[in-house]
């Protein structure tokens, strides 16, 4: 298998987690996102990836994007460890958290965005970065309530087995301690995510570990 990847993409950081847990070695194949305009817009890499985004997955002759399909497709594929609970209605719980992670708080503050307030809308910095700190704090504090009325999370966001929720949770935590988010008020969340990042899993896929890291 191959995975194109950009280190500091939360996409790729969560294939890169799933990749780890299942045990499955793979070819790390480095995009840059802003090197010479973005190497995601080559027409080589277009060809893999129409949205010339990252990641992109290929596994023989099936070439596999978005990193949800990706992550679903290697739990279709290599079943064991299993990263989704076995009953429908706790299926469901980690999916809602997937999506909070994925569709709700990711996508306003992924660098497609960033870059587009700031160049095309010509905002301050300040105001970009206000933006990504009221997404990420509202999302977060949405999700914390839950995890904690809840009550499904233990170690981890589904008892102590690491499932499809932790592989989003852990690379939106990463930016925004990156992006200086104060995470004080999600007290689950920081937990849950200290304990998923001493897992070796976890901590090969951090992104300064990897090959193209800077």
């Amino acid at each position: 298998m191959k995975l194109y990847s950009y280190f500091r993409s939360s996409a790729s950081y969560r294939v890169r987690i799933a990749l780890n847990l299942k045990n499955l070695p793979y070819e790390y194949m480095p995009v840059h996102l802003l090197r010479d305009g973005g190497e995601q817009f080559k027409p080589e890499y277009r060809k893999l990836n129409h949205d010339a985004i990252v990641p992109t997955l290929v596994d023989g002759g099936d070439v596999i994007t978005q990193s949800l399909a990706i992550i679903e497709y290697l739990e279709e594929t290599h079943p064991e460890p299993a990263l989704l609970p076995s009953k429908p209605a706790d299926r469901a719980y980690v999916r809602s958290i997937v999506q909070q992670l994925a569709c709700e708080i990711h996508p306003l503050n992924n660098l497609r965005v960033l870059k587009y307030l700031k160049r095309t809308v010509g905002v301050s910095d300040e105001v970009k970065d206000a933006w990504y700190h009221h997404w990420i704090s509202s999302g977060f504090a949405a999700l914390e309530e839950y995890l904690v009325a809840d009550g499904r999370a233990g170690k981890l966001c589904f008892g102590d087995t690491p499932t499809i929720a932790d592989i989003c949770l852990v690379p939106q935590v990463f930016n925004a301690t990156r992006f200086n988010v104060d995470l004080s008020p999600y007290p689950t969340i920081r937990r849950i995510c200290d304990y998923a990042n001493s897992l070796d899993a976890f901590a090969r896929a951090e992104p300064s570990v990897q090959p193209d890291a800077e």
